[in-house]
This record gives C-alpha cells, sequence and structure tokens, in this order.
C-alpha cells in the first residue's frame, strides 16, 4: 500500500470515528435536559398538595418556553464542537509537523478536538439556561412555593 494510500484510509477511518462519536453524544444529549426545580416542604406546598405542585411547575416551565428564554444547546455545542476542531487541527498539525506528517497529524488532532469540543458542550448543554431558571423560579415565587435549587 502506498503513502498515499494508507493517509487517505487513515483519513477516512478518522471521518468515520468522529461522526460516530457525535452521532452517539447527540443521541445522548436529550437525557440530560429534564432538569427541574425542587420545593421546600413549606405550608403552601403542604396545602397545594403534589398533584397541584407538579401542574404548577409545569405552568411556569411553559411561560419560561413560551418567553424563548432557552438558548440553542444544540447549536452551542456545535459551536463548541468547531472551535474544538480547529484547536485540535492546529495543535495535530503541530505535532504531526514534529513527526513529520503534519496532514495526518491535522487530521487525527481535529477529531480528536471536535470530540472534545462537542462533549464539552453537551455538558454545559445539561444544564438550564440561568435567565430560564430565574424566570421559573420567580413565577413559583410568586405562587407561594419556595425552591431549594433544580435537578
Amino acid at each position: 500500500m502506498t503513502r498515499s494510500e494508507c493517509n487517505a484510509r487513515n483519513a477516512r477511518s478518522t471521518r468515520l470515528l468522529t461522526g460516530l462519536a457525535l452521532l452517539a453524544m447527540a443521541a445522548a444529549a436529550p437525557g440530560c435536559a429534564s432538569k427541574k426545580p425542587v420545593l421546600y416542604p413549606n405550608s403552601h406546598l403542604e396545602r397545594a398538595g403534589a398533584e397541584q405542585s407538579q401542574r404548577d411547575i409545569a405552568d411556569c416551565i411553559q411561560l419560561a418556553k413560551t418567553a424563548d428564554l432557552e438558548k440553542s444547546k444544540s447549536a452551542e455545542a456545535a459551536k463548541s464542537g468547531a472551535g474544538g476542531a480547529a484547536v485540535g487541527a492546529a495543535a495535530g498539525a503541530a505535532g504531526g509537523a514534529i513527526a513529520g506528517n503534519a496532514g495526518r497529524g491535522a487530521g487525527v488532532g481535529a477529531a480528536t478536538g471536535a470530540i472534545v469540543g462537542v462533549s464539552r458542550g453537551l455538558f454545559k448543554a445539561s444544564e438550564p439556561d440561568p435567565l430560564y431558571v430565574n424566570y421559573v423560579n420567580i413565577c413559583l415565587r410568586e405562587k407561594g412555593y419556595q425552591i431549594v435549587g433544580w435537578k
């Protein structure tokens, strides 16, 4: 096998692995975004009961969604992946140049950087936007609830 054929095969393998990793992380992301407020057991919660308090939480969450306060988490993750790919490509090219194959190093670095960047973006995406959280918290406080935190 010639050197160019080997490089082409390595590039295809790198793209395939990157695509599979990104697909797996994207499939796992929706399960992370379901955090909800936790209510303190005050007298209002006791009077309202579990069913009513869950309806009130759902109403406040819907109001926050209607106000369009959630950022596009998938877009943020993609931006993070693109940034990671650029940094990884530069680092990989530098390392590859030292080892004698800047192109291959750049490809491996870009793939690694993209995976790390998207992973970081998806981890951030699992946390609700602070503006969204504050909106829901205020809505619930106005209804008489006390919020301990989110989980």
